[in-house]
């Protein structure tokens, strides 16, 4: 450890770092044991292989801390994907647009408003499914997401006319959308500190990868075989994760319990359907992960990683079909293709914000003997914000001046290098968020995905005025602008001043 003298400000800024009672207290046991039973610590021994765990599990084997590795992972998996759909669905149909303004008799921006209705909805409907959640447990409400969404696809693959199909992409995107919001809490209760920002990982790559893979594989299936086949292969998609869920899907939500047998835990992970808390339902609950903009933490940081997100993905991909399609040529196919930068640049990415971070974080750990602030993950944020901004100017000037009809990978470079920094910014901030406010992560996911679902939602509107107003290449700039005031800075002030708003105790 330092001396006094030769500290660093990250020295002094984990010392005046003191985490929340519960964290503080589950670390005090973890260290010493002196509050643990001799019967508990040899369970966890046997377990885990120590009992210097944060937090500490108890001794019952349906406690999500206690499951093997692999059964938490495939359950992530499980959970991951269906955060997925979520963007995947409204991205899909992204390369059929042409064709589904003649099939339907509409024009190409009321076709669009379809993916728009999506992204609404995906931002606001996560606030009625986590309380529910709460109450009946995580699994019910996953199987129920996906069977009412696999119905809705079919309702839209048999959808005669504009109407009836943008209700039933409304339905689907309100029942798809709860693991979006939920999947941080899935993680938190499934996965120890130290690890969270690997698997908290996974979650965010998946909801970012949904985005460019959707029109990536659905052109292959709108130019070969017809735009209405997208929609069926999204209802057996559906029916086949509600089949896994069923086996692989077990319930995370763990209030404790008297019986802790192996058999009492599979009965209770799989079998039983109840309600797990009885608290009764208020009205404050649908509406409480709003109350996180009082947040300071939370919400600088899901306002730098909303800001991101927008350019790096929702830009990249909506505006794909604008920039790219006319300009060269392309048909359905080859517009899904332009998207395989974004999904190369995420999954380079999150190496970087999930794996790196995690070791990142733990070497820190063992340089000063202590569990470092979550402030000291931020300045792996800052290769993610530089890459975003360099990764747009690519993309937005080598689109403006590549000659027309003759097709070029140079903007595509430009969407890999954004898709990367995106990614690093987009677990680096989400598991920031977790660490400063643990006690509810579920909230805290909800809340992004509101912040970043409206500023995703609202970004289309305005891109093609920006770029008929200062040019596609001179639209670079704002983005830097943009980029820089509104995440570059505030994760600054966040890096040495975050620890004073959450330093309750």
């Amino acid at each position: 450890m330092a001396s006094a003298a030769n500290e660093t400000p990250e020295d002094r800024l984990d010392k005046s770092h003191a985490p929340y009672t519960e964290e503080k207290d589950l670390s005090a046991i973890s260290d010493n044991g002196s509050n643990l039973s001799e019967a508990h610590k040899a369970y966890l021994i046997e377990r885990h292989g120590t009992y210097d765990l944060d937090p500490v599990p108890s001794t019952d084997p349906a406690d999500p801390y206690n499951w093997p590795l692999w059964k938490k992972v495939s359950n992530l998996s499980l959970v991951a994907f269906h955060a997925c759909m979520g963007t995947f669905t409204a991205a899909s149909i992204i390369c059929a647009y042409e064709d589904i303004a003649i099939d339907l008799g509409v024009s190409l921006q009321r076709v669009s408003y379809l993916t728009s209705l999506q992204i609404a909805i995906l931002g606001g409907a996560p606030l009625f499914w986590k309380p529910l959640s709460s109450r009946f447990g995580r699994r019910p409400i996953f199987l129920l997401s996906l069977i009412l969404s696999c119905v809705c696809n079919v309702g839209c693959a048999k959808s005669p006319d504009y109407a009836s199909m943008a209700a039933c992409r409304a339905l689907v995107s309100f029942f798809i959308c709860p693991a979006m919001a939920i999947g941080s809490g899935v993680v938190h209760e499934t996965f120890f500190r130290h690890q969270r920002a690997r698997y908290i990982g996974i979650w965010t790559v998946m909801v970012t990868l949904g985005v460019p893979t959707g029109p990536f594989i659905f052109g292959f299936v709108a130019q070969r075989v017809g735009y209405r086949w997208i929609y069926w292969v999204l209802a057996i998609t559906n029916g086949v994760q509600f089949i896994l869920y069923i086996f692989f899907g077990p319930e995370t939500l763990y209030r404790g319990s008297d019986v802790q047998t192996e058999l009492s835990a599979f009965k209770r992970e799989y079998i039983s359907f109840r309600r797990i808390d009885p608290s009764p339902f208020r009205v404050t609950e649908f509406v409480h992960p709003l109350s996180l903009f009082t947040n300071i933490p939370v919400l600088l940081a899901t306002i730098s990683y909303s800001m991101v997100f927008l350019f790096a993905s929702v830009m990249n991909s909506v505006e794909v079909p604008q920039l790219l399609q006319s300009k060269f040529e392309l048909n359905a196919q080859q517009l899904g293709l332009q998207f395989l930068g974004l999904i190369i640049g995420s999954l380079l990415g999150e190496q970087l914000g999930g794996f790196m971070s995690d070791m990142w974080m733990n070497r820190r750990a063992r340089q000063i003997g202590r569990k470092p602030a979550p402030e000291f993950r931020l300045w792996l944020s800052y290769i993610g914000f530089l890459l975003t901004i360099a990764g747009m100017v690519v993309f937005l000037v080598c689109t403006e001046h590549a000659a027309v009809g003759k097709w070029t990978v140079k903007p595509i470079i430009g969407t890999a290098i954004a898709a990367f920094g995106n990614q690093v910014v987009t677990t680096v901030m989400t598991t920031y968020a977790v660490d400063t406010y643990p006690q509810d992560a579920g909230s805290v996911g909800v809340f992004i995905n509101v912040v970043r679902s409206t500023w995703g939602f609202i970004g289309p509107f305005w891109f093609p005025s920006m770029f008929e107003s200062v040019g596609i290449a001179n639209s670079s700039g704002v983005v830097t602008a943009l980029v820089m005031g509104a995440s570059f800075f505030p994760t600054v002030y966040l890096q040495f001043q975050g620890h004073k708003f959450h330093k309750m105790e």
